[in-house]
């Protein structure tokens, strides 16, 4: 598939580097929400081996706070408009609202991230289409009530697939992301890691999502700036189910245990 400019091969695990411009995102709220402290962190994670830049603008942590498409603008737009000028790499924009993504758009985003898989906002597929850019649509659930638990989850990210086609996005411009720690409890979550084989069946790219998060900080008892060897365990995970992608805090960690992960796989 392509993201921006830039080719991403099947045989291989790409890096997603967190970028959160807000000042209360669960893990790095307030570290990176001006732009030379976004930009400074980008270099960092460009020269660590981070292969794409997701953007976020709005902290969406258990209880998070919603805020207004303007506010959400003014933090991700100019960031995108200065990284997209001063480095060659693509970068996402991690957002659920089509107005966001639009504004994203025409500051060069390459990606669209939502974490509703194109359920929230009617507009949202349309708008990613028109832009004739890529999109990772996550699995969520206003209430966490499932029958079949896994089942239910792969034809609810179907459904997120089937919207982006009806829209004019191709499959190669599809990546699904199981959603670990959205409307799941720490049982389903642990789930969802152990069968990730099971979501690259279904004919789309996937994306691993668990950096730091709770089902990390709830086995090991930590807190989230100790969890990086338990985010190492779920990429390399990641690498043996076919995962592309793993959406990650620490890009140089991640790297190494990817590197080392395929290098046994292929060896």
């Amino acid at each position: 598939m392509r993201i921006g400019n830039r080719g991403f091969l099947n045989n291989h695990t790409y890096i997603m580097g967190i970028l959160n411009v807000t000042p209360d995102s669960f893990s790095d709220g307030g570290q990176h929400n001006d732009i030379d402290s976004a930009l400074f962190h980008t270099e960092k994670m460009i020269k660590e081996g981070a292969d794409i830049i997701d953007v976020g603008g709005e902290s969406t942590r258990p209880g998070y706070v919603m805020i207004s498409d303007k506010e959400e603008i003014e933090r991700t737009a100019p960031v995108i408009e200065r990284i997209k000028r001063e480095f060659d790499i693509p970068v996402s924009i991690d957002t659920y609202k089509s107005t966001v993504a639009r504004a994203a758009f025409l500051a060069g985003a390459d990606m669209i991230n939502d974490i509703w898989g194109f359920k929230y906002d009617p507009d949202m597929a349309r708008a990613a289409a028109e832009a004739g850019v890529g999109c990772c649509l996550m699995h969520n659930r206003k209430k966490a009530q499932y029958g079949d638990f896994l089942a239910d989850v792969m034809s609810d990210l179907m459904e997120s697939a089937a919207i982006a086609e009806a829209a004019g996005i191709g499959r190669s411009n599809i990546v699904l992301d199981p959603g670990v720690g959205f409307a799941k409890s720490y049982e389903q979550n642990l789930a969802v890691i152990k069968n990730l084989k099971k979501f690259s069946e279904l004919g789309f790219e996937v994306l691993l999502g668990t950096s730091r998060k709770s089902v990390i900080g709830l086995t090991l008892d930590l807190p989230a700036d100790e969890r990086v060897e338990g985010t190492l365990v779920t990429t390399v995970m990641a690498v043996m189910s076919g995962c592309r992608f793993v959406r990650v805090h620490d890009i140089k960690e991640n790297k190494r245990a990817i590197i080392m992960t395929e290098r046994i796989l292929n060896g």
